[in-house]
């Protein structure tokens, strides 16, 4: 029998979330049993789609039970294995949905090894290697169909999926990347770090006027993490048969019905400028992520792609790192380490 110390939704946030719809709770857990690997998580992600499942409304994927563990991508080692489970052994490293707590049990077929390539910590494949990484990539390359020389701009751009959408941008031969980010700290990383064209913080002055100012010639992609006051102005500065990939709007995921953010007034010009707007869930491009890997864990590997994490310790401070992340204050991926 070992401690488990897991995060259960308690209540159904209304407006941002509050650390009383959480409730830290410690059980007991049991040997591992036939088909199971019990695994104690050494990093977990929180993402900023989770707001979502906290709503019991339907959407493309199921909510959060109350009272029930949250789950999420976990990395962590496996502890013990249960009858007929031959392709792990304690000690191994894997890949799981076991988010939000510090130790689980999972069956063996749900959990993958964690990939042994060096220079890459296991912590990766959370992120830049993760879902966070094939987002970014799908969503550039597939959905708004990059091509060398187009001017792209990024919204959340400091964020796990915007970080890496603006670096594949320039490696693949953008004539210019520009991002949006909530500091002047993150502007100055995407800048002198990450090798963005330029970037402004959206909190200084409208949008409209600094993406303006950053991009005189206009954009053909824009990358959209924010929606709101971002996408009305990348529709404003939109050339011509520009792209848009509406990967998330962060800007309206806590709204309710009695205080709702106001969404783009100019759609009107979708019409005029001829622009494609593909909204999409990463999921549906899993099929994708041996290419995706294929590419960019050499990227990784070599330090080409560069890459940020924001890391809080110990799953009682979950809930904190969770609201953390909704006000922007993470560097590139949220995660939390028991």
């Amino acid at each position: 029998m070992s401690t488990a110390h897991e995060v259960h939704l308690v209540r159904r946030p209304h407006g941002f979330p509050d650390a009383d719809d959480f409730r830290l709770v410690e059980r007991e857990l049991g040997e591992p049993g036939p088909g199971e690997a019990a695994v104690v998580n050494r990093a977990f992600s929180v993402d900023p789609y989770m707001r979502g499942r906290m709503n019991d409304v339907p959407s493309y994927v199921a909510p959060f039970g109350l009272d029930e563990a949250m789950d999420g991508r976990s990395v962590g080692e496996v502890s013990a294995v249960g009858d007929g489970v031959t392709d792990l052994a304690a000690g191994d490293l894997v890949l799981g949905n076991l988010a939000w707590r510090d130790r689980g049990i999972a069956k063996a077929k749900h959990l993958q090894k964690v990939p042994d390539v060096e220079g890459v910590d296991p912590k990766a494949y959370l992120g830049v290697l993760g879902a966070p990484g094939l987002t970014a990539w799908v969503g550039l390359l597939d959905k708004a169909s990059f091509q060398p020389g187009d001017a792209v701009f990024v919204s959340g751009a400091a964020g796990a999926v915007g970080s890496l959408v603006g670096q594949i941008a320039k490696a693949k031969g953008a004539s210019r990347v520009v991002g949006s980010a909530g500091s002047a700290e993150k502007v100055r990383w995407l800048t002198d770090e990450l090798g963005f064209d330029a970037a402004f913080n959206y909190r200084d002055a409208p949008v409209l006027d600094q993406l303006e100012k950053a991009m005189p010639s206009g954009l053909d992609v824009y990358f959209d993490n924010v929606g709101a006051d971002h996408l009305e102005a990348a529709i404003d500065v939109a050339n011509d048969h520009a792209r848009v990939a509406a990967c998330g709007a962060i800007a309206h995921y806590n709204d309710t019905a009695e205080d709702l953010t106001p969404g783009p007034r100019n759609l009107f010009k979708i019409v005029k400028k001829r622009l494609s707007i593909q909204g999409f869930i990463v999921t549906d491009s899993l099929d994708r992520f041996p290419p995706f890997l294929e590419e960019v864990t050499p990227w990784v590997a070599q330090g080409r792609v560069r890459f940020s994490e924001t890391v809080v310790s110990g799953v009682d401070h979950a809930v904190e790192a969770f609201q953390g992340l909704l006000r922007g204050e993470n560097t590139g991926k949220m995660l939390v380490t028991p």
